[in-house]
């Protein structure tokens, strides 16, 4: 074969191979949604967690484990906006929570999903009316891609026919369904689930965590606070770890 060709050939190999692991580096380069550095959580003038320092990156699932009152619920208040820290550098989905004003907490807020222990579902109101809720003070004002919606993260959450069904008709289970589904409304960047199966019996409380594992792995990340320990062998993930006022990994 001629000199040439070979030549060109095999630049034009190395070039296709160039550009695929360029390609494969901007696919696995990681893009952070919350990033903490010597971060200090005060409750009422005591100190409750120092010296925190992690970053949790788009699609993670991150499990953050501790005893009762050891300061989770703290670690994730700080992170929403509910509380705030005087030391370190935290950001959370683009916003210094250093210097963030109030106005913007509602924006940063949109741009979480929130799910608690205890439900926090309007009981009067129907699975539908509950999202729809959310959608119409976050703003929504297309009907249709509001019910588009809705119908979209019933149908994530396994709940795609409880529509109309009132709280107090389902099981604790598929209540925190609803209020996962409330929570990926807005297709946020992270969600923060602090305690979610408190509440529930073994196998519901997998059938949630293996939930979130799911929606993690579409790309939304998902921090779990809990005291679970046991979750963590049957769902294995990475783990912050409270212990002592620190956290460790």
């Amino acid at each position: 074969m001629d000199t040439n060709i070979q030549t060109e050939e095999k630049t034009l190999e190395n070039n296709i191979i160039e550009e695929n692991n360029q390609e494969t580096e901007q696919e696995e380069t990681p893009i952070p949604v919350i990033r903490l550095k010597n971060v200090d959580i005060f409750q009422q003038k005591i100190l409750v967690l120092s010296d925190i320092s992690f970053t949790i990156n788009k699609g993670e699932f991150v499990y953050v484990i501790g005893r009762t009152g050891s300061g989770k619920s703290n670690l994730l208040k700080l992170m929403y906006g509910d509380i705030e820290t005087a030391s370190g550098e935290i950001e959370v989905v683009g916003y210094n929570m250093r210097k963030i004003k109030n106005k913007n907490i509602q924006r940063l807020r949109r741009k979480l999903g929130i799910v608690f222990q205890d439900y926090q579902l309007l009981q009067d109101r129907s699975v539908y009316e509950n999202l729809k809720f959310v959608t119409t003070v976050t703003g929504w004002k297309n009907k249709q891609l509001r019910n588009e919606r809705i119908t979209e993260v019933l149908e994530m959450v396994d709940l795609k026919t409880k529509g109309h069904k009132m709280p107090h008709q389902l099981s604790g289970g598929e209540q925190q369904r609803v209020c996962i589904a409330r929570a990926l409304i807005n297709n946020p960047d992270i969600i923060l689930a602090d305690e979610p199966t408190g509440n529930l019996d073994p196998e519901s409380s997998y059938d949630i965590f293996f939930l979130f594992k799911q929606i993690a792995e579409k790309g939304t990340a998902v921090l779990v606070a809990t005291h679970d320990f046991l979750i963590i062998n049957q769902i294995p993930s990475r783990v912050l770890q409270i212990q002592d006022g620190k956290v460790f990994e």
